[in-house]
């Protein structure tokens, strides 16, 4: 099976080249060549690759730019989605769209958690051009899967556990403010391509949910994995309030993996299995690039 991925450099694109590399025949050409907002650029690589399945891990996701930047966010999470399943409707490939937890206003209250089917409502401009990428897929193309995720972390590229390790590795001593009246499903990158690998051997159609078990606040996350890198560190709770970001996130961000339970094929762990393993296997790499 051919499967051609979008966003190669990034977090899920890298571990989504290196997992389904190992299962089926992977082509991942670079962002300058495959630019999602050019339509020409993907029907041409699209056609001579030939693909089965395509898999869009790219997108814009700095939530607060996109409050700014929303020519750019719309361009490449709707547009560049738009062009996608166009592309693979021409040459009868399926297409995996990554989604997220910003599709919904967050206003359940935790930790009753957000299933597949739930009113999407979304707060932020980011969550809108999210919500509009699923449309705009659907409307495409019947051969899709829409996978939502949240909270994503992994080894490559920028986030939130690499913040939090770089600020308490180089000032150890000055406090920080941790958000604690926000709830999610830290989710590992790998994790989440080992899951899109089972979704094309089975052949899978529709929308999913698909983080990981369990759920936290971002406070009580950063303390965990802190502790788990034994990294000395000075962090202290807040609320939303106290945080002010351009961009409003939702206070429930946590999912179920309800369609992917019902078809016994989820793969995801607990968050918290999942960040001990992500430390055992990278706690040098993380330190040294923490430091600079």
């Amino acid at each position: 099976m051919k499967v051609l991925i979008c966003g190669k450099s990034g977090q899920l694109g890298t571990d989504c080249v290196q997992t389904l590399g190992q299962k089926f025949e992977v082509t991942a050409p670079d962002e300058k060549d495959f630019d999602i907002t050019n339509k020409e650029a993907v029907e041409s690589i699209t056609l001579s690759v030939s693909p089965d399945v395509i898999v869009n891990c790219a997108a814009y996701t700095m939530v607060d730019a996109c409050e700014t930047e929303r020519e750019l966010a719309w361009n490449i999470n709707v547009k560049g989605s738009e062009n996608l399943a166009r592309a693979a409707d021409k040459c009868g490939a399926g297409i995996i769209h990554i989604s997220s937890d910003y599709v919904f206003d967050g206003k359940k209250r935790p930790p009753e958690p957000y299933k597949e089917d739930d009113a999407t409502g979304p707060i932020s401009y980011y969550g809108i051009t999210k919500l509009e990428s699923e449309v705009t897929v659907r409307k495409m193309t019947d051969k899709h899967i829409i996978i939502r995720t949240a909270w994503v972390y992994g080894i490559n590229g920028r986030n939130f556990l690499k913040t939090m390790l770089r600020l308490s590795i180089n000032n150890p001593e000055k406090a920080l403010k941790v958000v604690n009246d926000q709830y999610g499903s830290p989710t590992w990158s790998y994790r989440l391509a080992e899951q899109i690998g089972r979704l094309i051997e089975v052949n899978a159609a529709g929308t999913y949910h698909a983080s990981s078990e369990g759920y936290c606040t971002w406070y009580e996350l950063a303390k965990y994995f802190l502790e788990k890198m034994d990294v000395k560190h000075n962090i202290f709770p807040c609320g939303t309030d106290e945080y002010p970001t351009p961009a409003a996130r939702p206070k429930n961000s946590i999912l179920e993996n309800c369609r992917l339970k019902e078809e016994n094929i989820n793969l995801m762990q607990d968050w918290r299995k999942d960040v001990d393993t992500f430390v055992i296997n990278f706690r040098d790499r993380l330190i040294k690039e923490a430091k600079g």
